[in-house]
């Protein structure tokens, strides 16, 4: 980025937040990440405790960018009420006293970068979903309505909203990927359920680039599919994967296991097709450095073409 001025971040130790952070530094953005703990003395870090409606207002003030992306894992463990409770809580809390802070300041920010995902859409089989695409059903939809929504109350200060639609993050170095690469190392990789279902996803490399690349385009406001513009179903993803460890994929999880082990979480995460398209960023002329699966399987495994 050839812009640069003070970024505050949420989320700013997790797998995104880490290598946003470093991203924006080393492109001349002063950063101060929000942590959920007492700011260290002598850093630039800000507290906030959205649980019980607790931010520093004061230290926002002056801020050009917020980046959100604080939120519960959706991953970690099986799904019933009391964790579907505080996977909804954690995203709506926190946005909203964010937002709603941002929004009382006497300069709000210029832009308000907030997480989403391609939850959004729900389980909708083949069919092409962009930004202007209907919410679809289930808990993950329901979640992302209602995180957007709470960002709504930047609407009328003048801060530029964008909802970053994120899709499957690859990174060896975490998340889904880096779950799947032992099982793949040892050859026991391999389809799940019938693999027709779409996997939408994004190198992590890209998708800090698209978040900074939101951040300095002024055209680009509301919904944004941040996901590369060639998805993938679960088959074809399978086989890249295998491609690049050099490794054979030819077992297959059955859809009916997935669901016994992993029950609603499984289905939703893992079964479920959505076959999104990043209109916004291709339109708003952000350049992919990793469009293609293999291409970006190589790049966050490091495995060797």
């Amino acid at each position: 980025m050839s812009e640069s001025g003070r970024a505050v971040v949420s989320g700013s130790s997790g797998l995104i937040g880490r290598r946003l952070v470093e991203s924006l530094r080393q492109g001349g953005w002063r950063v101060d990440p929000l942590v959920r703990r007492a700011a260290v003395p002598g850093t630039s870090e800000i507290s906030w405790d959205p649980d019980h409606g607790e931010i520093a207002a004061a230290a926002l003030e002056g801020s050009d960018a917020v980046v959100h992306l604080a939120g519960e894992s959706v991953a970690r463990g099986r799904w019933n009420a009391e964790r579907k409770q505080a996977i909804l809580d954690s995203r709506v809390r926190g946005t909203r006293l964010l937002a709603g802070t941002l929004a009382h300041l006497s300069r709000p920010p210029t832009v308000f970068v907030s997480a989403s995902a391609i939850g959004y859409y729900g389980d909708r089989g083949v069919k092409t979903l962009t930004e202007s695409s209907s919410p679809g059903d289930g808990f993950l939809a329901e979640v992302c309505r209602a995180w957007e929504g709470a960002a709504d109350l930047l609407q009328h200060t003048g801060t530029r909203v964008v909802n970053m639609r994120i899709g499957v993050v690859l990174s060896g170095q975490g998340g889904a990927l880096a779950r799947m690469l032992p099982v793949f190392r040892y050859g026991l990789g391999g389809r799940l359920g019938h693999g027709r279902q779409f996997v939408s996803w994004i190198a992590l490399t890209d998708l800090v680039r698209a978040i900074e690349h939101v951040i300095a385009t002024p055209g680009v406001v509301g919904p944004v599919n941040a996901v590369a513009p060639e998805p993938v179903s679960n088959a074809e993803f399978t086989r890249a994967l295998g491609r690049v460890l050099r490794r054979p994929t030819v077992c297959r999880v059955p859809a009916r296991l997935v669901r016994w082990l992993l029950g609603e979480m499984g289905e939703a995460l893992l079964l479920a097709s959505a076959r999104v398209e990043p209109v916004k960023l291709v339109e708003s002329g952000f350049a992919y450095r990793h469009a293609d699966i293999e291409n970006a399987l190589l790049a966050e495994t490091g495995a060797v073409a």
